[in-house]
């Protein structure tokens, strides 16, 4: 899977290429960059240099304009230990041709370099079934004469027809593996839709946000598992399930893969089954990492993501996470110093906008306001409970949790269910 598309083991030096249109501000470009800095160095390698060129448009033959090419081109020939230019788009097959030909390195685009991510981080056969497939897809466009050793992978039998070329053998080949890996993949959803039946009526809880904002962290420290957590992108791609108890009140929190801009569309194809816990979810933990500078534009994301994965209206809470990288110091009601994230504290926080009914601010981390997340979480939960399971509320009607015994122990119990 990972030998089409792959950065090397050692650590690969690289440049990084980005085109500014006009709806972009020049410190949105060097956002995007500084994740696509993250992107490489998650998956092994290292940046020495970005290039940025304002242009109305990507060159539809070159992504850069032609002078701004020749100077990357410059700084790779005077740097030959620099393996592969990176661009922040994804090119078109003939825009990666035409690099290719000009620079004589590796070139991979954003796409590529998440999927090169995903096959790195793929741990059992159904996350590697799903992106080997989304891998394929994205490349069988992309093919050239240099895919022919794929004849290899049909058990080394020359299985190419009268007059047929090595490039359309080729894209035969992967339209074979490509349906293949789609049966695969359709047995395997069937398989995880009868395992969300049979988890019976209990509440449903998803963890959604972006990539790296503590999804896993967060499901570590409210289950009291060890699910597998790390501050890199995409760390886990396997959807995870338990059974959380909070005050006596079960309901099943799910950890999903993080979603990020530009998700490249072969991956929501491919991630059915994953998503399909967020589209089954009765209630979402819409985690943001509070400490990126731009959490907000994160949050566009995820919450354009969601839309275009499930158009059903359903409760959200807004989880906003890393509150730790700020300080928790009261400031005196006449101090006039400049609000700063090193002064900024979690009263100032609940002054803006992001202060709801639904939001809470916590740090999954060291499990600051840990209490009032967890509060939360049982009042959400118990609205979808009492309408799913009314007897219970038709024997206690108004009566509050603690009248009903369900006392918070501090303990809670988890399951760890199939997923």
């Amino acid at each position: 899977m990972g030998e089409l598309l792959s950065i090397d083991k050692d650590l690969e030096k690289v440049i990084l290429a980005a085109v500014r249109t006009p709806d972009l501000s020049e410190g949105t470009v060097n956002e995007h960059l500084d994740e696509l800095a993250f992107l490489a160095e998650t998956a092994g390698a290292l940046t020495v240099k970005r290039y940025v060129q304002a242009l109305p448009m990507p060159d539809n033959r070159t992504y850069l304009g032609s002078g701004k090419l020749q100077e990357v081109k410059t700084f790779l020939l005077m740097n030959e230990d620099i393996t592969a230019v990176i661009f922040d788009d994804e090119l078109s097959p003939s825009q990666l041709k035409n690099i290719e030909n000009e620079l004589k390195v590796k070139i991979i685009d954003r796409t590529g370099l998440i999927l090169i991510i995903f096959a790195m981080r793929a741990r059992t056969a159904h996350a590697k079934t799903q992106v080997e497939l989304a891998q394929y897809q994205y490349m069988l466009p992309r093919l050239t004469r240099m895919w022919t050793h794929l004849e290899r992978q049909r058990g080394g039998i020359n299985m190419r027809g009268p007059g047929e070329k090595e490039l359309e053998t080729d894209r035969r080949i992967i339209r074979d593996i490509i349906a293949k890996l789609k049966k695969d993949l359709e047995k395997i959803d069937r398989q995880m839709a009868t395992q969300r039946k049979n988890r019976g009526k209990l509440v449903r809880v998803a963890l959604v946000g972006y990539t790296n904002v503590g999804k896993s962290t967060l499901m570590n420290a409210l289950s009291k598992s060890e699910v597998f957590a790390e501050n890199k992108l995409f760390a886990t791609l396997d959807t995870t399930v338990r059974k959380v108890v909070v005050r006596n009140l079960p309901f099943l929190l799910t950890d999903t893969v993080g979603f990020i801009r530009k998700l490249p569309h072969h991956l929501v194809e491919s991630f059915k089954s994953t998503l399909d816990e967020v589209r089954e979810a009765d209630l979402l933990l819409h985690v943001v990492d509070i400490s990126h500078p731009g959490f907000e534009d994160q949050i566009k994301v995820v919450e354009s993501t969601l839309r275009e994965i499930d158009d059903r209206d359903k409760p959200v809470i807004m989880v906003f996470n890393k509150v730790d990288a700020f300080s928790h110091v009261e400031k005196e009601a006449d101090d006039l110093t400049p609000v700063r994230r090193e002064n900024i504290t979690i009263e100032d926080l609940k002054r803006t906008w992001m202060n709801k009914a639904t939001s809470v601010f916590i740090s999954a981390l060291k499990k600051d306001n840990f209490d009032e997340f967890r509060d939360l979480v049982y009042s959400e939960v118990m609205k979808i409970h009492v309408t799913r399971f009314p007897y219970n509320d038709f024997l206690f009607p108004n009566l509050n949790p603690e009248e009903l015994g369900l006392e918070d122990t501090g303990d809670n119990d988890s399951e760890e269910l199939d997923s």
